[in-house]
């Protein structure tokens, strides 16, 4: 067997950061690895964005050379003794989970839609982008929140306004059933 893709219980755990533009998807990925590093339970964190940061593009969103790259991520992270993983990246469509399905195999997916004030939102999404890329991120973190509503592919949602990030991550870990707080 590919020691990739076993565990005890052959099942891999995967829980998704899903969520629009300026949720803190990424933070909040960092604060649950710290969480899960400290507690000492193997795992791997993926954000989904920087696995396509190349040109030219292929797809919309380089959506091919993302699952390229997740497919190989993910590998490595389960051959290297990670019995879990997690993702930050919006989940838009079904197409979104098939590709985690096919390159985690026996994945059980998890799907956290974190959300925030919309006037959060641009605020921190002001804070961090520069150039030519702040509209075309104010204007998507409006229109990808309707996207996500309409599509409803999340399990569980949590607030991610105006709380502490340890809390954020903690009640996504609770609620997902992870440990430590499983």
């Amino acid at each position: 067997m590919d020691r990739c893709f076993h565990t005890v219980s052959n099942k891999i755990p995967v829980l998704v950061l899903s969520g629009s533009v300026g949720v803190g998807k990424t933070a909040t990925l960092i604060e649950i690895h710290d969480i899960l590093e400290k507690s000492e339970v193997p795992h791997g964190c993926v954000e989904r964005d920087a696995l396509g940061y190349s040109w030219p593009p292929q797809g919309r969103f380089n959506e091919r050379i993302v699952e390229l790259n997740l497919l190989c991520v993910s590998r490595t992270f389960l051959a290297a003794g990670a019995e879990r993983l997690v993702i930050a990246g919006v989940i838009e469509t079904p197409h979104d989970l098939e590709v985690y399905r096919r390159c985690i195999p026996k994945a059980e997916i998890q799907v956290c839609r974190l959300t925030a004030k919309l006037d959060l939102r641009r605020e921190r999404l002001r804070s961090r982008e520069k150039g030519a890329g702040l509209d075309w991120h104010l204007e998507r973190t409006l229109e990808l929140d309707l996207v996500l509503d309409e599509a409803g592919i999340n399990d569980f949602s949590v607030d991610n306004s105006d709380r502490p990030l340890r809390e954020v991550a903690s009640e996504v870990l609770a609620r997902a059933g992870w440990p430590p707080y499983s």
